[in-house]
């Protein structure tokens, strides 16, 4: 590849992954396609997007390789995705009081989690359970490559799902749904 004059030409190119499991299900094209509109979205020309173009790849690679959950690999690629775009939220201690505790609620307004009285004040807070919490500070610090290595059960899954939904709608300004693609 090289640069002319106005624009990039290729001279030649070798397919490496064709990710040929999302075109024979339905549903996994659907939200393959989420994440690219989304990454359409949040991405520019000539920008230096390695870490977001790692995370589609091993995101689109689940999709199409494994059995997860889709609702969780969506929810765990739009967390990681806020915390490469700068949005990562604080999650190692109260961001309203600093104390470290056990249980937390997440704050919306606050960008992180609170402990339960100071959650009580505001009312952008969701409460979540261990699970929840655990699975978004592992969202927020895995490796790329281990980043898919986890599963919730149904309400923790729900929970997170929630979150990251509303917390990504948020930040973005824009609301994303799945169901707007067909």
């Amino acid at each position: 590849m090289f640069k002319g004059t106005t624009t990039y030409h290729m001279n030649s190119c070798e397919t490496i992954e064709i990710f040929y499991d999302l075109r024979t299900d339905l549903d996994k094209l659907k939200y393959a396609m989420h994440i690219l509109k989304i990454v359409q979205d949040v991405t520019t020309e000539n920008q230096n997007c390695f870490r977001i173009l790692q995370l589609v790849l091993n995101t689109l690679y689940t999709i199409a390789h494994s059995d997860k959950n889709l609702d969780l690999t969506l929810s765990i690629f739009k967390l990681r995705l806020l915390c490469i775009l700068g949005f990562t939220p604080r999650v190692e201690k109260c961001v309203n009081c600093g104390e470290k505790t056990e249980n937390y609620a997440f704050s919306l307004k606050n960008n992180g989690f609170k402990c339960l009285a100071c959650s009580k004040q505001d009312k952008s807070t969701i409460s979540m359970s261990e699970s929840t919490q655990n699975a978004i500070i592992y969202t927020i610090t895995a490796p790329p490559k281990k980043l898919f290595s986890f599963n919730l059960k149904d309400e923790a899954l729900e929970e997170f799902k929630i979150i990251t939904k509303l917390y990504f709608n948020e930040k973005l300004e824009k609301e994303y749904r799945v169901e707007d693609l067909f």
